[in-house]
C-alpha cells in the first residue's frame, strides 16, 4: 500500500463528512477503516470505507461477509426495516479472482462494494456518486505531501469530535431543578397525606385533590391537575419518584427548564383526563406525567431519529413498551392514564420543540392537534360518559 492511497482515503472520508453530511460512526485502531452514516440517504445509508490491499478474492470474501454480518446487527440496532450498505475498497490492485460485489443478509441488509483503485478512479467515483447522488472530486497523485495527509486526517478527526460534542450539548441544554422541586412537592404531600388520614384512605385522597369523577362532572375541574402530585402508598411514591428522578432530569436536560415544566404537568392533565374519560375508579399519582417524559423522548426520535437511535432510541422504546405492558397486565393500575400522559407528552414537546431548533410550521400542527384532541376528551367526557 503507496501514500497515494492513504492519501485518497483520507480525501474520501473529509468529502463523505462535509460535502454530504455523513458522520463518523467508528475507526479501528490503525486508522485505515472507517463507518459513516447519514439517516436521509437510504440508498447508502453506511458507508464503510477501507484502505488495505486483498491479493486473493478469497480473503475479500471473508472480509464481505464479516462487513455483512455487522451490517445486519447494526440495521437491528438502528431500527430500520433494510438497511443498504456501500463497501467501498481504497486498494493498489484488486484482488485476484471471482469478485462478488452485491451481499445480502436475509433480504433486509445489501451491501453493495466498490473498488477503487489507481486504474479506474474515474469510474469507480461515478458508480459511487450513483449511491451518495454526488461525485467526489478526488486524486491519486504522485507529487503528494505527507503533510497534506496528516492534515486531512486531522480534519476529518476534528469534525468528528465536533460532531460528538454536539451530540453531548444537546443533551445538555440546561441543568436540573425543577426535576428536584417536584420531586420534593411530591414527597411533603405525601408526608401531608399521610399525617391527615393516611395516603391509601379514598376519603382523605378524595379531600385533597385526587381524580374522582362525580367530583369533576360538579365543576371542581382542578382535579384533572392535583392527582399529579398525590400517591398512594409509599411503594407508589418510591417507584413514580424514582422514575421521575431518571425521565425528568434527561428531558428537563433536552428542553431546558421551562419547555420541561410544560411537558410535565400538560402531560400529567392529559394522564388524567384520560383517566376521567376512560376510567371511573378514583385515581392519582404522577404516572401520566412521567410517561409524558417518555412522550417527550419519542419526539426528540421524531425530530431527530438519527441521533435517537444512535444514543438513546433503543432503551427508551423498550422502556416505554415494558411500562405499556405492565400497565395492562398489573390489576389496579390506571392505563388510560398512562396512554393519555404519554400522547400529551409527545404533542406538548412538539408544541414547543427543542431549544435552538425552530419549526414554525410543526408547532402550528401540534398546537391544532393538541386543542383538537383535548376539546374532545372534554366534551365527550363531560356531555357523553357522565
Amino acid at each position: 500500500m503507496t501514500g497515494r492511497e492513504h492519501f485518497l482515503f483520507w480525501q474520501l472520508a473529509y468529502f463523505f463528512m462535509n460535502e454530504c453530511d455523513y458522520r463518523l460512526m467508528r475507526i479501528n485502531k490503525n486508522h485505515t477503516e472507517m463507518w459513516f452514516e447519514n439517516s436521509q440517504n437510504h440508498s447508502a445509508r453506511i458507508i464503510r470505507l477501507v484502505l488495505s490491499n486483498m491479493a486473493w478474492s478469497n480473503r475479500f470474501h471473508r472480509d464481505q461477509q464479516q462487513a455483512a454480518e455487522q451490517g445486519e446487527r447494526l440495521r437491528k440496532h438502528l431500527f430500520t426495516r433494510k438497511l443498504n450498505i456501500v463497501n467501498l475498497y481504497i486498494t493498489e490492485y484488486p484482488p485476484v479472482g471471482e469478485l462478488l460485489h452485491d451481499q445480502e443478509t436475509n433480504g433486509k441488509t445489501k451491501v453493495s462494494t466498490l473498488f477503487m483503485t489507481r486504474e479506474d478512479l474515474d469510474v469507480s467515483t461515478s458508480k459511487l456518486a450513483g449511491f451518495i447522488g454526488k461525485k467526489p472530486d478526488v486524486r491519486l497523485i504522485d507529487n503528494y505531501q505527507e503533510a497534506n495527509v496528516l492534515l486531512l486526517a486531522q480534519a476529518v478527526l476534528n469534525k468528528a469530535s465536533q460532531q460528538e460534542k454536539a451530540d453531548q450539548q444537546f443533551f445538555s441544554a440546561s441543568s436540573p431543578l425543577f426535576t428536584y422541586i417536584l420531586i420534593m412537592i411530591q414527597v411533603l404531600m405525601f408526608i401531608f397525606l399521610e399525617l391527615h388520614g393516611g395516603s391509601t384512605n379514598p376519603e382523605t385522597l378524595i379531600h385533597y385533590g385526587a381524580k374522582f369523577s362525580p367530583l369533576i362532572i360538579q365543576g371542581e375541574w382542578w382535579r384533572l391537575i392535583t392527582p399529579i402530585f398525590l400517591h398512594i402508598g409509599v411503594l407508589h411514591l418510591l417507584m413514580n419518584t424514582l422514575a421521575l428522578y431518571y425521565l425528568g432530569t434527561a428531558v428537563e436536560r433536552i428542553f431546558g427548564r421551562v419547555r420541561f415544566i410544560w411537558i410535565y404537568l400538560f402531560s400529567g392533565f392529559m394522564g388524567t383526563l384520560f383517566s376521567f374519560v376512560l376510567n371511573q375508579n378514583l385515581a392519582a399519582g404522577a404516572s401520566g406525567a412521567i410517561f409524558g417524559c417518555f412522550g417527550a423522548l419519542l419526539y426528540v426520535g421524531f425530530a431527530f431519529p438519527q441521533l435517537f437511535f444512535r444514543t438513546i432510541g433503543k432503551n427508551v422504546l423498550f422502556l416505554i413498551g415494558l411500562n405499556l405492558i405492565f400497565g395492562f397486565i398489573v390489576p389496579g393500575i390506571d392505563y388510560h392514564g398512562h396512554i393519555g400522559g404519554l400522547v400529551g407528552g409527545f404533542f406538548a414537546a412538539g408544541l414547543v420543540h427543542l431549544p435552538n431548533n425552530k419549526k414554525v410550521k410543526n408547532q402550528i400542527t401540534f398546537m391544532i392537534i393538541l386543542g383538537l384532541l383535548t376539546s374532545f376528551m372534554l366534551y365527550y367526557g363531560y356531555h357523553v360518559i357522565y
